[in-house]
């Protein structure tokens, strides 16, 4: 999809439904592509987007991703995919296909929710960690769907909140109980996974907020055994996103 800003502040939304998206991404993917377009991709900053050729195919080109590493998406028309990711593995031995596996592990890494697993249309954003995409100004005028009642959670500082866990010896998955010291339910798992780039196990739930300080020992139950686990901050793993310095 497209979206485009009209001058009265209106936004229209024009799905695409013959274009396909490819990702690519990491430290290396500027190099990469810059030798198939003319535009300077330094000069295009995260969540910025162009209309570029791309080795001669017409694409939106969008620095960002969902792996907490410098990227792009481009969107291409899909009868030309499989010949732009020929041509992406052809510049580079560095490029190589990546499953969901590989996505999945790495926007756990960056702290990124996974919608339908550690957010829906019940989370509010106080719950989910995410009242940074609520402006002050939308805080103060309270204009959005849900304002009353997500402010007066944000005030009251209730509830549960979205943390970060480290947990010793068992990989935790969806749904595990996460308990405290005295073996009481305080929350449940709804990301985790081995961490490639750290070597730990990791996860992301939700707690009551008694327990959200960092460092506050925690406990997985991982089947019908108990693993010893501790809050801490995300990202596990700092983010490399390609942002413009002011």
């Amino acid at each position: 999809a497209v979206v485009s800003t009209r001058s009265s502040g209106d936004v229209d939304v024009e799905i695409k439904p013959n274009h396909s998206l490819i990702a690519v991404q990491g430290p290396k993917t500027e190099g990469v592509l810059q030798g198939g377009v003319r535009d300077n991709l330094s000069k295009l900053f995260f969540n910025h987007t162009a209309l570029v050729d791309v080795w001669g195919i017409p694409c939106r080109v969008t620095r960002c991703g969902y792996t907490g590493e410098d990227g792009v998406e481009i969107s291409v028309p899909t009868d030309r995919t499989v010949e732009l990711v020929e041509k992406l593995m052809a510049a580079s031995d560095d490029v190589k296909l990546a499953g969901l596996g590989a996505r999945d592990s790495l926007r756990l890494e960056a702290g990124l929710c996974l919608y339908g697993n550690d957010i829906d249309e019940t989370t509010t954003p106080v719950e989910g960690t995410l009242m940074w995409t609520v402006a002050k100004r939308r805080r103060a005028a309270r204009d959005f769907p849900g304002a009353d009642e997500v402010m007066r959670r944000f005030k009251a500082k209730e509830g549960r909140r979205r943390v970060g866990l480290v947990v010793e010896k068992a990989p935790a998955r969806p749904h595990y109980p996460i308990l405290n010291l005295d073996g009481e339910v305080v929350g449940e798992v709804t990301s985790g996974s081995p961490s490639p780039c750290t070597g730990q196990n990791i996860a992301m739930g939700y707690v009551d907020i008694g327990y959200i300080k960092n460092g506050t020992p925690l406990q997985v139950q991982v089947r019908k055994k108990v693993f010893p686990a501790t809050k801490v901050a995300m990202p596990f793993v700092p983010t490399q996103y390609y942002v413009e310095k002011k």
